[in-house]
């Protein structure tokens, strides 16, 4: 079964909840599954090692989740109106799969959460855009057909969705950024199935 990759880097849970609720909106569009995967910190100091199984949580991407994937949700927390360096630090490792031409024309999206409302959401957004473009895959946001866009006084936005943390990271996701997250599950998940090629049986098998 095709399945949609769902990688995100999380430091205090609000990025992971906002993958679960997307994986969520994947999974009902039926025929599609969501592979949720997560990265490791990176050292400040030193090259670090880490267990190959994180304690808890998503297992840890490999380059191979990502050449099998249909389509790809993206999320991260903002760092100064940027993506956070973990997930900077694995997408630059993603040279082979850019030479091999592996995500072109697979469908993408993104997600962020920050600790205030004018925190960056949509800078972190459209920096995590920016590689993915260079993948040649094919960006989906939000329409404004979901009306939370319109209503939403925490967060959302047309460039996808994103959660109002709080100055303690300990806000949970409203009503309305979880319809976003599971709206934009949906259509990434039957925008990724609509454009699956399924793999052509080798001859003599």
């Amino acid at each position: 079964m095709p399945y949609v990759l769902v990688l995100y880097y999380s430091r205090y849970g609000a990025t992971a909840q906002m993958a679960r609720q997307i994986a969520r909106g994947i999974e009902e569009t039926g025929g599609i599954e969501a592979r949720l995967r997560t990265v490791p910190p990176v050292s400040t100091v030193c090259e670090a090692t880490a267990e190959s199984i994180p304690p808890e949580g998503a297992p840890y991407a490999e380059l191979d989740d990502l050449r099998g994937c249909a389509g790809l949700a993206l999320g991260s927390p903002t760092r100064f109106g940027n993506m956070a360096a973990p997930l900077k630090y694995f997408l630059d490792g993603t040279s082979s799969l850019w030479l091999s031409g592996a995500l072109i024309g697979k469908p993408a999206a993104v997600f962020t959460s920050t600790a205030s409302l004018h925190g960056g959401q949509e800078t972190t957004l459209i920096s995590m855009m920016l590689p993915l473009l260079h993948h040649g895959m094919l960006l989906l946001g939000l329409p404004y057909s979901e009306t939370e866009l319109l209503r939403t006084t925490s967060g959302g936005t047309p460039y996808g969705p994103s959660h109002l943390a709080g100055a303690e990271s300990n806000l949970p996701l409203t009503e309305e950024e979880k319809r976003l997250c599971q709206a934009l599950g949906r259509r990434l998940g039957e925008t990724a199935l609509a454009l699956h090629k399924p793999v052509k049986a080798r001859r003599g098998t």
